[in-house]
């Protein structure tokens, strides 16, 4: 009986599919890199035949280490948590082991080749406010405007600018009345807070902080609006 059965594996093309196991990747080519939780959920399909026994083993392999994946009641459905830092990308390969009806154990990779599934940068900073309420120290108050990179290990800020909110007179004469303190580069390591520190000669003042990052694409630039102001009353 065995020896038929490991011929009918090994020749016949329509029950050779019952003795396999096929996995479908369900996992979104993209996600929204998220520093705070630094988990991602990878899922996959799997279909086996007839001659397949239970249980069956998925694994995540594309990291080089082995990720365990768990299915669903009906055995079909496959997830896990992915734990990804500080990257702006990972590899996604399953590995899925299975065995025959009384034949030796089996194993195959789904794809057969790594895919890479992108992680792009949460937004930066969009506002700021320091407080203005205490005494100016040697006729200027300042304050830090805070910025977290999710999706590199080393983030450089290269350069920043003040300019207006708006074309106003108003506008124009407030951000002359802040500067930049900080010199730059500034390195930035990946999940820690990084600040630039601002400067005003007024209790009240607003502009928009114009930051230039390493980061590629749209990230390459940022734009932060910076408010300086007395803390409200309680």
């Amino acid at each position: 009986m065995r020896k038929s059965l490991r011929l009918t594996c090994g020749v016949a093309a329509l029950v050779l599919a019952g003795c396999s196991v096929q996995v479908q990747n369900n996992t979104p080519d993209k996600f929204q890199a998220n520093p705070d939780i630094g988990m991602y959920p990878i899922k996959a399909t799997v279909t086996s035949g007839a001659m397949v026994s239970q249980p069956i083993y998925l694994y995540d392999v594309g990291s080089g280490k082995k990720i365990p994946l768990k299915s669903d009641p009906t055995g079909t459905r496959w997830s896990a948590m992915l734990p990804v830092r500080c990257q702006n990308s990972f590899k996604l390969q399953y590995l899925a082991i299975w065995r025959l009806q009384g034949l030796a154990t089996k194993q195959r990779l789904f794809p057969a080749q790594p895919i890479e599934v992108k992680l792009t940068p949460p937004p930066l900073t969009q506002e700021a406010t320091i407080d203005t309420s205490g005494a100016p120290k040697k006729g200027v108050w300042q304050g830090p405007v805070a910025y977290k990179f999710a999706t590199a290990a080393n983030t450089q800020i290269t350069g920043a600018k003040i300019e207006p909110l708006g074309k106003s007179p108003a506008d124009v004469l407030s951000a002359k009345q802040i500067r930049i303190v900080s010199a730059f580069p500034i390195n930035a390591e990946c999940d820690k807070s990084t600040a630039i520190t601002l400067a005003s000669r007024v209790r009240q003042a607003h502009a928009k902080l114009v930051i230039d990052t390493s980061l590629p694409g749209k990230m390459s630039k940022w734009t932060t609006k910076v408010t300086f102001q007395p803390k409200p009353s309680a």
